[in-house]
């Protein structure tokens, strides 16, 4: 993770032509604290997803009427995904600003978990999953560049050791959380219950966090040949190490096509 936020921190640097442009690093201490407080819970909801299915993939197979090959694929389509947008989530928080990316990271993440529970059958759930982690990728690595751009000094010892244990609490917690809400609720809660929070970081996000300036005109540059690359290799990468074990590894032809 600390690899992430060194290759994303200049995503979020103000444009140096923007007069207007805010310092982050000058907010009152108390504002940086609750900017950093919303970003982390939207990076702990991204990563809770990862695995609070987990423990529930037997009912969500068997609701869905669906093989155990194509089940596991309810968390591989989610990694893959997430997988990709992390990256690409430095471009797009200065082609959007930050503001804007996050909010539209947690609103869609939320709007996608609808679409989880509400789900008719396997195929639709492997997309809407993907659909999830794909737009909710980019809370996870943000979080990290917006702390090292607005703390100073000592206070930046605090980012990886509050996102370290961000980063460990909740894939740990996600499958006894998971295991919860689907004997109490059932497993399609496991998707709703990301509506009020992820509708809250949401509206926070724009009520509050305002640490750059947007460059719309780095949509006209998108290397899209890089970026599609960059996209199968790191979804094949994802898709070998998530199902390279339940395969027998490079006995599978899959994952050697992968690889």
């Amino acid at each position: 993770m600390p690899v992430v936020s060194t290759a994303i921190e200049g995503a979020i640097q103000p444009n140096r032509a923007d007069a207007t442009a805010p310092s982050p690093a000058t907010l009152p201490l108390a504002r940086k604290y609750l900017i950093f407080g919303i970003l982390a819970f939207g990076q702990f909801m991204a990563l809770l997803d990862i695995q609070i299915v987990a423990a529930s993939l037997n009912d969500v197979q068997a609701g869905l009427s669906a093989g155990p090959d194509e089940t596991s694929w309810v968390q591989t389509a989610y990694l893959m995904a997430e997988l990709v947008m992390i990256p690409f989530s430095a471009f797009l928080g200065q082609a959007m600003s930050t503001r804007w990316l996050f909010a539209l990271s947690a609103g869609l993440f939320t709007l996608s978990s609808i679409a989880c529970g509400l789900a008719w059958n396997i195929e639709s759930m492997i997309a809407f999953r993907a659909i999830q982690g794909f737009v909710g990728g980019a809370m996870v690595p943000t979080v990290f560049a917006v702390g090292f751009t607005i703390f100073e000094g000592k206070q930046r010892a605090l980012i990886p050791a509050i996102l370290g244990m961000v980063s460990v609490l909740a894939p740990t917690i996600g499958p006894t959380v998971g295991g919860v809400i689907t004997d109490t609720l059932g497993w399609r809660w496991i998707f709703f219950i990301n509506i009020a929070p992820g509708a809250l970081v949401t509206l926070l996000t724009i009520a509050l966090i305002d640490v750059d300036r947007a460059d719309n005109s780095m949509f006209a540059r998108i290397d899209w040949s890089h970026l599609v690359a960059m996209a199968i290799a790191l979804g094949g990468l994802e898709y070998v190490l998530e199902e390279g074990p339940r395969k027998g590894w490079f006995g599978d032809p899959g994952i050697v096509v992968a690889t």
